[in-house]
Parts: structure tokens; C-alpha cells; sequence
């Protein structure tokens, strides 16, 4: 995921934690705040695993969100890793964030949610 896109001050995850909007599933918590800019950030904390695993899923995490970033609305994002997410593979990843930005409305009109992916 580009520069551009990321949100990577500790005080903008905290501003996200405070204000947004929360969706959650059995993997994943989805906060979003409305915001001029587009960025994302991921949290993934210990107790999802060890080094690898919480890279390995944050790197899943990534992919789900890159091909959507056109089709999000503005705004601030932090995807919540739970525990459970070190054992689904992206597909599973994928729906579940599909399911939480349905919740939550994060689709922009003008443009149609993307295609569900093939299990």
C-alpha cells in the first residue's frame, strides 16, 4: 500500500480510537472516522502471535484493503486484528472486511462495491 495512504501516528490512532465508528466480526474490528484524507492503519497486537504471524497478517490485512481503496469513502481507518486472525487465510480476511465496511456504509455511492472473491 502506498505512503500516501497510511496512518502511522501513534496520535491519529488514538484520535481513531476516541472518535470512530466501530463494526466488529469474530477477526477483525473496523474503526472509521470522516476525514478529508484517505489513510489506513492496522493494529495487530501479541496476542494475535508471534513476529511472523503478526506480519503475515498485517501483509493480508494490506491486500484486502489495496484493491478497495478506490472504492472507500474519505475518511480514517484502523483494522483491529483479533487472535482468530492468524488462522484464515486472505479469502476469509477478504469477506470478513467486505462484511465490516457493508456495516459500517464505507462504500462510496458513485462507485459500486467490488465483486465478492472466489473461496
Amino acid at each position: 500500500m502506498q505512503k500516501q495512504y497510511r496512518l502511522n501516528r501513534n496520535s491519529q490512532f488514538r484520535y481513531v480510537y476516541r472518535r470512530g465508528a466501530k463494526a466488529s466480526c469474530r477477526d477483525l474490528t473496523l474503526l472509521y472516522v470522516k476525514s478529508a484524507q484517505k489513510r489506513v492503519g492496522f493494529s495487530v497486537s501479541k496476542k494475535v502471535g508471534g513476529a511472523v504471524t503478526r506480519n503475515l497478517t498485517k501483509r493480508r490485512l494490506r491486500e484486502c484493503v489495496r484493491p478497495r481503496l478506490a472504492q472507500m469513502k474519505c475518511g480514517l481507518y484502523v483494522l483491529v486484528a483479533h487472535p482468530s486472525a492468524a488462522q484464515r487465510t486472505y479469502a476469509q480476511l477478504d469477506k470478513s472486511l467486505q462484511t465490516l465496511m457493508g456495516k459500517l456504509a464505507l462504500y462510496r455511492s458513485d462507485t459500486p462495491p467490488p465483486p465478492e472473491t472466489p473461496q
